[in-house]
Parts: C-alpha cells; structure tokens; sequence
C-alpha cells in the first residue's frame, strides 16, 4: 500500500469533529456537575450524589478520549512531517498508530455513552419509585 502526504491529511476534519463533540460532551457534564452539587449540598440525597459519582468516570472518560484523539491527530502531523522527509515506511507506521489511537478514543466514546446510559436509567427508576409510592 502506498501513503501519501494527503492520506494522514484525510483524517484532519474527523478528528476536529470528534474533538469539537468531546468538549461539548465535557462542558455539558461539567455544568450538570455544578447543578447536581448544589442539589446535593441543600437535599443530601443518595441519588444524587451517586449521579455526581457516576458523572466522575464519565470526566475521566472524556480527558481520555480527547487525550486519545489529539495524539492521534499529532500521530498524523508526524506522519505527514516524516513523508516529506521521504521515509515512507515510517509514515505507514506512524500513520497506523495514529488510526489505533483514534480507535481507542472511539472505544471511550462508546464506554462513556454507555455509562451515560447508566445514569438515566438510575433517574427513571427513581422516577418509578416516586411515582409507586404515591
């Protein structure tokens, strides 16, 4: 297989995108958190602060999955570097770990999803106990 200067380059818009949804991804977690803080400190509810826990592993999820996704980006600047010095097979090693460290800010993504999953379903239980108790 033959890489060209382009090919890395391919990768650019995907990898913004990605980075661009991470970081809303985090704000949003990152605002809930502040909310579900000052709720907890007024109630003491065990819900809650097990929400606060579960949002914890998500924020760790997150600055992995950025973490991954922005040195899969640099993965790509220096293939794209090491192709213009004329090392082709270098650029092809380089080139697949980059596509390797987007797969695994990928699989993070996933993991965080379900996570968030997790957490709504905590919610609507505790919405069906309410409403069962009543």
């Amino acid at each position: 297989m033959q890489i060209t200067l382009t090919t890395p380059a391919l990768l650019f818009p995907a990898i913004s995108l990605l980075l661009l949804a991470y970081t809303n991804r985090f704000m949003a977690l990152a605002n809930l958190i502040r909310s579900l803080k000052a709720r907890y400190a007024t109630t003491q509810n065990r819900l809650i602060y097990g929400q606060i826990e579960n949002l914890r592993i998500r924020l760790i999820l997150i600055r992995n999955m950025q973490a991954l996704g922005i040195s899969s980006m640099f993965g790509c600047v220096l293939c794209m570097f090491i192709l213009f010095a004329g090392y082709e097979v270098a650029g092809k090693y380089v080139f697949g770990l980059s596509l390797l460290l987007l797969m695994g800010s990928l699989a993070l993504a996933l993991r965080e999803i379900q996570i968030s999953v997790n957490a709504l379903t905590l919610e609507l239980n505790d919405l069906e106990e309410e409403t069962e108790q009543k």
